[in-house]
């Protein structure tokens, strides 16, 4: 199956080489583009994208904003966002996984990246660059760096009280990165029984993606933030 793939920057230079790229490869291609946030979500409905490479910083409508009205959009659940920023130390990125995307990018990356990063969120998966670690995101959000505060971690624990015990082992291995093949070897069960653990901890937490998992798990507290990045 071709990924649908919608680029939002307002470089038209960038958005030129990015597209060469997606169209260069055999299961994707993009069907849009769009210089702000408005016109990314105009088009992600009009074009019935996969995957938005989305900029967060864009006149008008930013990507955060437009991150927000996608997964908000019962009709557009489906699609990923993978935000691309220039510095991927900041505090917007955090918002953004909050506001429903699937990972970041840094605009820097190696082609290979980009096209693995699309990829990677098509399929559902939490994207975060090798720079943009879980202990960058750990970092930020016990130093408050978002614009969530003591409510939103209070009912983030909250919503933990629903899980099962497993689900909760699971969710904190989510957190620590590991794969579902990986996570199955540390508690000696099969990928799809992990898969399926994986798949109820969303549907409670209310979670698009594992992107939004290893949040949660930061916020309620079940992890804790390592010293390191």
């Amino acid at each position: 199956m071709t990924i649908r793939v919608v680029l939002a920057d307002d470089q038209t230079l960038l958005r030129s080489a990015f597209r060469v790229l997606v169209d260069s490869e055999a299961d994707m291609e993009v069907v849009g583009e769009a210089a702000d946030g408005d016109e990314a979500v105009t088009l992600v409905r009009e074009r019935a994208a996969d995957v938005v490479l989305m900029d967060i910083r864009m006149p008008g409508t930013d990507g955060l904003a437009a991150t927000r009205r996608i997964s908000a959009d019962p009709e557009l659940a489906e699609v990923k966002v993978v935000i691309l920023t220039t510095f991927e130390v900041d505090d917007y990125v955090i918002d953004s996984l909050r506001a429903g995307a699937s990972g970041f990018l840094g605009k820097g990356a190696e082609p290979g990246e980009l096209l693995s990063a699309i990829r990677t969120a098509a399929k559902g998966e939490a994207l975060l660059s090798p720079v943009a670690t879980k202990g960058l995101i750990a970092k930020f959000l016990a130093q408050g760096g978002t614009s969530g505060g003591d409510g939103d971690s209070a009912r983030a624990a909250e919503r933990l009280g629903a899980l099962t015990g497993r689900e909760r082992e699971v969710l904190a291995l989510v957190a620590a990165g590991l794969s579902n093949d990986e996570i199955g070897e540390r508690l000696d069960v099969s990928p799809l029984t992990v898969k399926t653990h994986v798949n109820r901890t969303m549907a409670k937490l209310g979670a698009r993606d594992r992107a939004q998992l290893v949040v949660a798990a930061y916020e309620s507290g079940l992890v804790r933030p390592s010293g390191g990045g």
